[in-house]
């Protein structure tokens, strides 16, 4: 029988010291060489960014139109509700003058006028 031991993994390197900066100032980071082109990307890469930005600020213009509908709605809901208050209050105070059969004719007149000018 023979044991395949598996090896040992190696031990973790502890962080290597660098020591002190020449110029004292340890609480910067230690700088990179420069490389101009390290930043630069093919055309096909850039092309894939762009149209994925495209995407999101598409997505982004429709989330903001649905919210704009919605409180268009909802303001459109709250002026309505206020018209019906007003027609119901003013119908209410003719009703005090006059006879409720006469009431219910002109709310029927006025609403086949309002029928016929929208």
């Amino acid at each position: 029988m023979s044991s395949a031991v598996a090896p040992a993994a190696p031990a973790a390197t502890p962080s290597v010291s660098l020591g002190m900066r020449k110029n004292g100032k340890n609480w910067h980071g230690t700088k990179k060489a420069f490389r101009p082109s390290a930043g630069l990307t093919s055309y096909a890469k850039r092309q894939e960014v762009r149209k994925h930005q495209d995407a999101v600020k598409e997505r982004e213009r429709e989330m903001k139109q649905e919210a704009e509908a919605e409180r268009q709605a909802k303001i459109q809901r709250i002026k309505d509700r206020r018209a019906a208050k007003e027609e119901k209050a003013r119908y209410e105070k003719m009703a005090e003058k006059m006879h409720h059969k006469r009431v219910e004719r002109l709310k029927r007149r006025e609403k086949r006028n309002k029928l016929l000018n929208s």
